[in-house]
C-alpha cells in the first residue's frame, strides 16, 4: 500500500485525490513546519512526499525512507532538496513550475510600486497623526514611468516581471546567465553586465534563484555601485544578498531603500535592523500567495506524485545539473 506524508496543512478536496492513492498521513499545521525529529520518524515508512522549502531533503533523511519514491516540492526553488543524494537513493524530485511566475511577477512589481512611491510610509504617517497639511514635497516619491529598471535573472518571473514594464514606458536593462534574444525582441529589453546594471538602474530587481554563482551577489561592492537615488527589490531568493551590507547602504544613504519579499533567515526576528528602517518593506515570502495559484501549486505536486506512484517519471522532474 502506498504511503504518502504531506509536511503542511492542504485543502481537504486534495487530501482526497490523495487518499485515491493510498494512505494519507498529513501535519496538520498551516504556518508551523514540521519539527526535523518528527519529520524523520513520519517518513519512515512513506513512498512520496509533498513537502516544502522548510524541509530539509538529505542523506540522513532519504537513508530513513528506504520507501519513498518521490519528493514533491511545493515551490519551483529546490535548494532545500540535495538532488545528487536523491538520485544516489532512487528517489525522483518534481517541482511546480510556470504557475507561479505571473502571480510572483505581480507582488514584485506591487512591492515596486510601494516603496517607490512611499506607500506603506504614508499609511503610517496618517494613522500615526501626523497629516496636518499638504505639502509640496511632502512623501515625494519615485517615478517608475521613463525609467531605467535592471532586472537580474531574466527567466519566466524575469520576463513577467519586464511585460508588466511595457505600460509604464521604462527602459528594461537585463543580466542573465545567457542572452536571450527573443526576450530582448518581445519586450525591448536590452542585455548588459551585471555591474552596467547595478550602475544604471533606478530599480534593481532580483528575480534569480540561489545558485553557487548568485548567492552572495548583492554585496557591499555592488550596493556602492548603485544610485543613491536607486530602489532594490528581491523576489528571488533570500541568500543572494549579504544583509549587513544592505543595512550598511541604507543607513550610508548609498541606496534610496528596498522592498524584499525573501530575506536570508525566515521567517525574520523583530529585532532586525531591517524592520526598524523606514524606507524598507518586508513582505512574509508571499510571491505566489493568490488562492487560485496555491491551489494550482498543490495540484501539481499531486499529479507529480500520481505519476510516480503509478509507475511513470513526474510530469515535472528536477534533477541534477
Amino acid at each position: 500500500m502506498e504511503k504518502i506524508l504531506v509536511t503542511r496543512r492542504i485543502p481537504q478536496k486534495f487530501v482526497e485525490r490523495l487518499e485515491a492513492l493510498g494512505e494519507v498521513e498529513m501535519w496538520d499545521h498551516e504556518l508551523t513546519p514540521m519539527p526535523r525529529d518528527k519529520f524523520l520518524d513520519a517518513v519512515k515508512d512513506k513512498t512520496a512526499a509533498l513537502v516544502t522549502l522548510s524541509e530539509k531533503i538529505d542523506d540522513e533523511l532519504l537513508k530513513a525512507a528506504p520507501n519513498l519514491k518521490i519528493v514533491a516540492n511545493l515551490a519551483v526553488g529546490y535548494d532545500n532538496i540535495d538532488l545528487d543524494v536523491a538520485k544516489y537513493h532512487d528517489v525522483e524530485v518534481s517541482n511546480t513550475p510556470h504557475v507561479l511566475t505571473e502571480t510572483t511577477a505581480e507582488l514584485g512589481f506591487s512591492l515596486m510600486l510601494a516603496i517607490s512611491r512611499r506607500i506603506v510610509e504614508g499609511e503610517k504617517y496618517i494613522k500615526d497623526g501626523n497629516w496636518e497639511s499638504w505639502g509640496p514635497y511632502l512623501l515625494a516619491g519615485k517615478d517608475i514611468y521613463h525609467s531605467k529598471v535592471g532586472i537580474f535573472g531574466m527567466g519566466e518571473i524575469g520576463k513577467a516581471f519586464a511585460r508588466r514594464l511595457k505600460g509604464f514606458n521604462a527602459d528594461i536593462l537585463y543580466h542573465n546567465r545567457s542572452q536571450d534574444t527573443k526576450a530582448e525582441h518581445e519586450l525591448g529589453a536590452f542585455y548588459t553586465s551585471f555591474d552596467t546594471l547595478i550602475k544604471k538602474s533606478d530599480f534593481v530587481v532580483s528575480t534569480a534563484p540561489s545558485t553557487p554563482e548568485t548567492r552572495n551577489i548583492f554585496n557591499k561592492e555592488v550596493f556602492k555601485k548603485m544610485r543613491n537615488d536607486a530602489f532594490f527589490i528581491n523576489i528571488g531568493r533570500g541568500d543572494l544578498v549579504v544583509e549587513e551590507d544592505l543595512i550598511e547602504a541604507l543607513e550610508e544613504g548609498e541606496i534610496a531603500g528596498c522592498a524584499l519579499d525573501v530575506v536570508r533567515d525566515e521567517p525574520i526576528r523583530l529585532d532586525h535592523p531591517l524592520l526598524k528602517m523606514p524606507n524598507v518593506i518586508i513582505t512574509p515570502h508571499i510571491g505566489s500567495a493568490s488562492v487560485l495559484t496555491r491551489d494550482q501549486m498543490i495540484q501539481t505536486c499531486v499529479l507529480n506524485i500520481e505519476d510516480v506512484l503509478n509507475g511513470d517519471a513526474p510530469r515535472n522532474k528536477v534533477e541534477a545539473r
